[in-house]
């Protein structure tokens, strides 16, 4: 499994952001990507990188035919073949560590 964490964000469209957030995780669902949004991007899992790619460009498509004249993408990969890797294993991994 590869995971990508990825951040859109649209430059001159003012401060908020979430109606464009909303959008890439419509097309995430549309594609069947396993998503987990955050408070400064959003973590996608797929098993190849073809698939991250084509699920970052439709979902910066479908932003742009919101109206969006420039958008940023900021993309980093986990692409891990040693073993098994998810978010859900990186997670539990640090899970006591985490919200207390």
């Amino acid at each position: 499994m590869i995971i990508a964490e990825v951040t859109f964000t649209p430059i001159g469209k003012g401060e908020s952001v979430g109606d464009y957030v909303i959008e890439a995780l419509r097309t995430f669902r549309k594609l069947g990507i396993k998503f987990t949004p955050n408070s400064m991007g959003t973590v996608i899992e797929a098993d190849s990188i073809d698939k991250i790619f084509e699920a970052v460009k439709e979902a910066e498509d479908s932003i742009i035919k919101m109206g969006v004249k420039r958008l940023d993408t900021i993309i980093k990969i986990d692409h891990r073949i040693d073993k098994e890797n998810s978010s859900e294993i990186k997670l539990k991994r640090i899970s006591e560590f985490t919200y207390k």
